[in-house]
């Protein structure tokens, strides 16, 4: 009951404030104050009643989240945190996928470095040794391999 009571005279007082408040002079000089000019006096209004303010192009975009309910409200946020899961999901697959290649590209470029003999498998099958020139051609391919993957 307190508690009903307290609103409805906060509520008062909230409407009072709101309303227009005029000065003027009574007969005997005296200047008075009030929301309600006597009549035959010239009252000047101490502030102009509150206009309509225009909200600025931001605020806007806040007052059309505001219009959605708060079903619709949640869904948008539920779609958004979820578009960016995704997105944070497909760059760590993308970070993973390049640290991979580079890792695989660093082990080659330092076996090719290494000098130590190295082979390949031909059409056949066979196990082929690798030349100087083939290494020289290896070495480059994977410098250009790990200077793409380990950025």
């Amino acid at each position: 009951m307190n508690k009903i009571l307290l609103f409805v005279c906060m509520m008062g007082v909230a409407f009072g404030g709101m309303a227009q408040q005029y000065k003027w002079v009574d007969k005997d000089g005296k200047v008075q104050y009030g929301d309600t000019p006597p009549p035959g006096v010239k009252p000047s209004p101490l502030r102009p009643p509150p206009g309509p303010s225009q909200a600025p192009p931001a605020a806007a975009k806040k007052d059309a989240e505001k219009a959605l309910s708060p079903e619709a409200a949640f869904r948008k946020r539920q779609q958004e945190a979820k578009e960016k899961d995704e997105k944070a999901g497909k760059e760590r697959a993308e970070a993973e996928t390049r640290r991979t290649n580079c890792d695989g590209a660093q082990v080659t470029l330092r076996q090719l470095q290494s000098g130590v003999r190295m082979s390949t498998m031909n059409a056949a099958g066979e196990r082929v040794f690798i030349d100087d020139e083939q290494r020289a051609k290896e070495t480059e391919r994977a410098q250009r391999a790990v200077s793409e993957w380990c950025k």
